[in-house]
């Protein structure tokens, strides 16, 4: 087994409640002046309000920037950064869910090491660590709070540029299910669907281990058990807990074992035409595992078994099937729409969907390696 490095904030705090935890750390770490990252939605509903004046009672002062897009873009990080400077913050708080996360990162990047974001593009490619940054989340899905994965729209390009760098890790991520609550349905199944993604395209990653393959089956039972029940009633606690800490597992997963097909694709789709990146992953989810199934049925079979599917007596390739069913089923559960034709979509554009989805960083680790023709074939099938 190749040696492996396993990524992941230092402190993670998870549970109901547990933000009061989270604001002596802050604290103690001996912030003074903090830039607050956030969307119109959270700030307009008063959470960033309520975080800054926790905040000031802990002795640190803060300025908010709420103008992060659902996809972020390279502006939204300029126009953030110009309000960290003129204030002079020395850490950065993310709340919100994985845009302001990753708009953060990149706020926090170019903070200690200048230039653009669009220099960042790839892995590894700055030479300092980001000004401290901390992660509040208040959605169940993308795992952004405790990654070193950055994704930030180049609007002159209409692409997402994946940003992979150990130096994007928050110091501290904060997973309250108490702060989820209030989230819409849509959101919530689109941001369960995003987790499985991510603990599935973990488990057949070749850059798997054993420390991410059991993060990534457990998730995949939680999130199978948990997501129908956080979706039908947002208020029910134990299923929001369920769904913080599944997400917080799948994140462990491909934090370290990266993605694979669905992510690169689904990067494309949202730079592409703007859309929800949780949406786009669920709907190409089951036809990427359906087109790496001749190189890991029996991965998928495993997955299939972390989902429920009693998979006995199954052969890998029909344990494969089984899998592949039992996500189509949860989406379809959840209310995903049905294809890509459902989001707009255009058949014209898989040329250069594709073309831009083989560039995609996390399609490196994908189980098997596609041509142009196979990519095109994969969204032509989603549709």
């Amino acid at each position: 087994m190749p040696t492996s490095t396993f990524y992941i904030p230092a402190v993670n705090v998870i549970g109901s409640g547990c933000l009061k935890d989270a604001l002596k750390m802050m604290e103690e770490y001996g912030f003074r002046r903090a830039l607050i990252v956030t969307d119109a939605m959270l700030s307009k509903l008063g959470m960033a309000g309520e975080i800054q004046n926790a905040l000031q009672q802990h002795g640190i002062s803060s300025v908010v920037y709420d103008g992060t897009h659902p996809n972020p873009t390279t502006r939204n990080v300029a126009d953030g950064l110009k309000l960290l400077q003129e204030n002079q913050c020395d850490s950065v708080i993310s709340l919100g869910g994985g845009s302001p996360h990753d708009c953060a990162k990149g706020i926090a990047l170019l903070a200690a090491n200048g230039g653009d974001i669009r220099d960042y593009e790839g892995i590894d490619r700055s030479s300092k660590p980001q000004l401290p940054m901390i992660a509040i989340n208040t959605t169940a899905g993308t795992a952004s709070e405790m990654t070193r994965f950055c994704i930030i729209t180049d609007e002159a390009r209409h692409i997402k540029m994946a940003i992979v760098d150990k130096h994007v890790t928050p110091l501290l991520s904060v997973n309250d299910a108490s702060l989820m609550t209030g989230m819409p349905k849509s959101l919530t199944a689109a941001t369960g669907m995003d987790a499985l993604t991510h603990a599935i395209e973990a488990y057949v990653s070749t850059a798997a281990t054993p420390i991410t393959d059991a993060c990534a089956l457990k998730a995949m039972t939680m999130i199978a058990e948990n997501l129908p029940a956080a979706v039908d009633d947002g208020n029910n606690a134990e299923a929001r807990e369920a769904m913080a800490y599944a997400q917080f597992l799948a994140g462990m997963a491909f934090n370290n074992a990266s993605l694979g097909y669905v992510h690169a694709m689904a990067h494309q789709l949202g730079g592409f035409y703007d859309l929800p990146h949780g949406v786009c992953n669920a709907v190409l989810l089951p036809h990427v595992e359906a087109f790496n199934s001749k190189a890991v049925a029996g991965r998928l079979r495993d997955c299939g078994r972390a989902m429920g599917v009693n998979v006995e007596g199954m052969g890998d390739a029909q344990g494969a099937k089984a899998c592949i069913d039992a996500i189509r089923q949860l989406a379809k559960r959840v209310n995903i729409p049905a294809g890509l034709r459902d989001l707009n979509v255009k058949e014209a554009d898989f040329p250069v969907l594709a073309t831009n989805a083989l560039k995609d960083a996390c399609g490196a680790t994908n189980p098997i390696q596609a041509s142009h023709d196979e990519i095109m074939a994969i969204y032509r099938a989603a549709m």
